[in-house]
């Protein structure tokens, strides 16, 4: 059983820029009484049913996936979002609401959709990529699949999907939630992917509809790191793949594209 905390422990256990829940806190060793008390006495605001930052504390999206990272949630920032955050990105959505892409086999709470922030979470499945620790990470050390990365003028480090991880997650949403057109744009910006690490998270990745998608999208854009990369060295399943509507066959790996971008 945890030591049980004081109020000299509240910046401890809730930072500025971070969040707490109820169950992680009396799980810390908060007392009831005491986790009462510090709400009544306005030392900790409450945000949304349960969940609480330190008076004067503002909050952004990235403390929000801090906190959820730091209280054992399996959800790393993936797909688009990791490359907005590396900086790679042609563009951001042009939603009134910005949608946040996190990975993981844990569900997202529902309360991190109702903090009053400007952007929205999602929360994307990881079934056919390259298997991951329960804290998100690719079980291969050599070549992980997710780094630490520090934002704004915080202490604490998000945990985000390494460029060659998040080109894989982004082409498991193609076509439904990533076009081919926008999976090419995004591709077209990766020219210094590590052929090492994507070697080793391809042959950890089950999904054959993504290790289609890769290779054929990373030939159109002829990067150099694909010199190092042989497509039969990797299981890319049997048969054809319908993924573009009305589209033309690649013959090579089997799929289907948008007439306009085959050839």
């Amino acid at each position: 059983m945890p030591a049980r905390r004081s109020s000299s422990d509240l910046l401890e256990l809730v930072p500025h820029g971070l969040l707490g829940t109820r169950p992680w806190l009396l799980k810390q060793g908060v007392a009831r009484h005491a986790l009462d008390n510090w709400v009544k006495s306005g030392k900790l605001v409450s945000l949304c049913p349960g969940v609480y930052k330190c008076a004067g504390s503002r909050i952004a999206w990235q403390g929000v996936v801090c906190s959820l990272q730091r209280m054992d949630a399996p959800l790393h920032v993936g797909g688009i979002t990791a490359l907005e955050v590396h900086g790679r990105a042609h563009y951001l959505s042009l939603a009134e609401r910005r949608v946040l892409h996190l990975y993981g086999q844990g569900p997202l709470p529902s309360w991190a959709n109702k903090l009053g922030l400007a952007e929205s979470f999602r929360r994307r499945g990881v079934t056919g990529l390259a298997g991951m620790d329960p804290q998100g990470r690719h079980r291969l050390a050599k070549a992980p699949a997710t780094l630490e990365m520090p934002w704004g003028d915080s202490f604490w480090a998000l945990r985000v999907s390494t460029l060659e991880q998040a080109c894989l997650e982004v082409l498991k949403d193609v076509p439904g939630e990533v076009s081919f057109e926008h999976a090419a744009l995004l591709m077209e910006g990766l020219a210094g992917l590590s052929p090492r690490r994507l070697a080793a998270l391809l042959r950890r990745t089950a999904s054959v509809k993504v290790k289609r998608l890769f290779f054929w999208l990373a030939e159109r854009q002829g990067h150099a790191w694909l010199e190092r990369l042989d497509p039969e060295d990797y299981d890319l399943g049997r048969g054809k793949r319908a993924l573009a509507k009305h589209g033309c066959l690649v013959r090579e790996y089997g799929i289907t594209v948008p007439r306009g971008m085959h050839g």
